[in-house]
């Protein structure tokens, strides 16, 4: 099952992937120190072990002299006080380490080198003397030597006692406990022998201790001067007869702060990596799922373009036939009886009507292709909507008269002038209107009811326009098709009606392009009700008084002697054109192309030329650009009226006109009226 990614989920995903990873760098990182701290802790046991071998090295050498004096007194030799003095002053080390040599007789000291200073010695029994004791019992029962203290001792100082136990056979060759060669060894002496400095140049912390038999209390041997035990490492050092403990510790710990930190900073990093990796490997897969799917849509999009052209194809094929099919076979018709008068009359007025069911359908198609390319723009001016909403009727009156149609127009406005792009708004409204009037049957009812509303913003007029009709209306299935382009719920041969399938589709992006809405509503067999709202600018005095200027009379103006210059490349266009020229009492002469009728104005003589009729698309040079040259010659000539007379029908296309020089703008196929009338407005300025 395909779960949906989303950029929140790659992120949470981030998130996991780089926690998981710092989890497993970080643990890592925990073994890996791990093998560091039990290095380091063999290292230092290592270390302790041997400082204790270096302690018991350096008491074998003390033991050495108490050696002698006990091999001399297990020999059977009596040795006197001055021969005690002369070996004990052979036997004295250099460093004086050993501060005193004793015999203690049955553990009574009897004998000290030197007396001076150690006479409180003479006499102490160790064998009941409670510091002891202890040691010195142990001494004699195991025949091993004992180390006792380190403590005060009597003649002064800090001291540690050395029991040599010495044994002497009797006359039945049984060993006896004679006494003790002892040695009183100067303790900071001793410390100071041992090298423990070493321990803290290597950053250790240190302590040595033992538990002191006579006193059942833990007694330090040697520590370190700023002594902190820290996850401590604790080794048990065996010394004859007692246990020394040695405690260390690493200064900075087994493991340092930094190399911490650098493991946590080692692992961010790699997570941070691993977390740009993973997402920018998820951001990829997330692009990848995205345009695939933008790929699936575009292809059903193109899809289903394609079906919807097809479908335009199949009835635009059936509809441009119909008129088409009309054109010629009436044009026939017309040629084989052009004596009779009614006849000839009848088939003219049917060419006419299906010639201009033809242009609207191509109006229709250029126009939708026009606003799907983004070109379709307003051009607002003040604009009186009642008499705009009021000559709809005129439009249609005809055709609702023949199919018997009872139409009501109700309109509930307050502001009767507005700014609008009042071409765009009656497109709109005969679009609306006209498929009101196509689909409802005869005998049937319309209504238009225009009626001002809130308007959200300030010096606005807000309208709805509703459209309501008892036409066949549409399926409920149908309903969410209607503004796709060149669809049509039933064919022009179903309905019996024709149509491209475009003016829905063109009035909802008409209204979109005015910031409008519109909702369409419909039941099959009960009629069509459509909801149009927009919001205009209301026309200020000035504005309205710029409508009420009096225009030119339609009275017919008499060309008679006006000469016409027709610029047109198309033979047959410049035939028609010429007819209605001459046959309105202009005199008409024809240039192909814009290059001779730049070369014809130049060669004529000043006002010879009344005005210049001039297409856009020609060879050599263009209408624009002929235009531009004769604005360039001198005189008269510069100001010859010019009025555009092209296929090229949309707004941008008039503008173009406008910029290059030209006075008007008429559309082909032109409407005789319309340019009857354009060209008496050019020429009366």
């Amino acid at each position: 099952m395909n779960r949906k990614i989303t950029p929140k989920t790659i992120r949470l995903h981030t998130v996991f992937a780089f926690l998981i990873t710092f989890a497993v760098v970080m643990i890592c990182a925990v073994i890996l120190n791990q093998n560091q701290v039990k290095e380091e802790q063999m290292k230092a046991t290592f270390t302790a072990e041997s400082t204790v071998n270096r302690i018991e090295s350096q008491m074998n050498q003390y033991l050495v002299a108490s050696d002698f004096m006990k091999n001399v007194v297990e020999s059977g030799y009596v040795v006197t006080d001055n021969q005690f003095a002369q070996m004990a002053t052979l036997l004295q080390d250099e460093e004086h380490v050993i501060e005193a040599f004793e015999l203690a007789k049955d553990g009574l000291v009897s004998q000290v080198y030197p007396l001076e200073g150690n006479e409180e010695a003479i006499g102490l029994d160790m064998l009941t003397q409670p510091e002891r004791r202890k040691e010195a019992q142990l001494a004699k029962e195991s025949g091993q030597y004992t180390i006792a203290g380190p403590f005060e001792l009597v003649q002064g100082g800090t001291g540690a006692l050395l029991f040599d136990p010495i044994y002497m056979e009797d006359a039945s060759g049984e060993e006896t406990f004679w006494g003790f060669s002892l040695l009183v060894l100067n303790w900071d002496k001793f410390v100071d022998r041992l090298g423990l400095d070493s321990l803290e140049n290597a950053n250790y912390h240190y302590r040595i201790w033992k538990h002191n038999m006579s006193t059942d209390q833990d007694v330090s041997i040697a520590q370190c001067d700023d002594l902190d035990l820290t996850s401590v490492l604790e080794v048990a050092c065996k010394v004859p007869n007692d246990t020394w403990y040695f405690e260390i510790a690493a200064r900075n710990g087994w493991l340092s702060a930094n190399t911490v930190l650098a493991d946590f900073v080692i692992a961010l990093a790699i997570a941070f990596l691993a977390g740009i990796g993973f997402w920018q490997f998820e951001q990829q897969r997330y692009k990848d799922r995205v345009y695939a799917r933008e790929i699936e849509k575009s292809a059903a999009k193109a899809r289903l373009a394609n079906e919807a052209k097809t479908r335009f194809l199949f009835n635009m094929s059936h509809d441009i036939r119909t008129p088409m099919n009309a054109i010629i076979g009436f044009s026939e018709l017309l040629e084989e009886h052009i004596t009779e008068r009614e006849k000839v009359v009848d088939y003219i007025q049917k060419i006419k009507s299906s010639s201009e069911f033809l242009l609207s359908l191509i109006n229709d198609i250029l126009e939708m292709a026009r606003i799907e390319s983004g070109k379709a723009s307003l051009n607002p001016a003040p604009v009186n909507s009642r008499k705009l909403l009021e000559s709809l009727e005129a439009v249609f009156e005809p055709t609702m008269r023949k199919k018997d149609l009872q139409y009501t127009c109700r309109l509930n406005i307050n502001h009767d002038y507005v700014i609008c792009d009042e071409t765009k708004v009656r497109e709109i409204l005969l679009n609306v209107l006209g498929n009101s009037v196509k689909y409802t049957p005869d005998g049937g009812q319309i209504s238009l009811i225009v009626t001002e509303i809130p308007s959200p913003k300030a010096d606005c007029v807000s309208t709805r326009v509703i459209v309501e009709d008892t036409g066949i209306g549409m399926s409920e299935k149908y309903l969410p098709h209607i503004f796709e382009e060149f669809t049509r719920e039933r064919t022009s041969t179903e309905s019996k009606v024709v149509g491209t399938g475009l003016g829905l589709p063109i009035v909802k992006a008409l209204v979109e392009l005015m910031e409008g809405t519109i909702q369409v509503e419909s039941e099959l067999g009960k009629g069509t009700r459509t909801t149009i709202e927009l919001t205009f600018p209301t026309a200020t005095k000035e504005q309205i008084d710029s409508l009420h200027i009096q225009l030119p009379s339609d009275e017919k103006s008499d060309f008679a002697g006006r000469r016409i210059l027709l610029a047109e490349d198309n033979d047959l266009n410049a035939e028609i054109a010429m007819t209605i020229l001459e046959e309105n009492g202009f005199l008409a002469e024809r240039a192909e192309d814009g290059q001779i009728c730049v070369e014809m104005v130049k060669n004529a003589k000043d006002r010879y030329y009344s005005l210049i009729l001039m297409d856009i698309q020609m060879p050599n040079l263009n209408g624009y650009d002929a235009a531009r040259e004769i604005r360039r010659l001198d005189g008269e000539k510069a100001r010859i009226p010019i009025i555009a007379m092209t296929a090229n029908a949309f707004e941008e296309d008039k503008k173009k006109a406008l910029a290059a020089g030209m006075n008007a703008h008429i559309a082909k196929p032109f409407d005789l009226q319309v340019l009857l009338k354009t060209m008496e407005q050019v020429l009366s300025k």
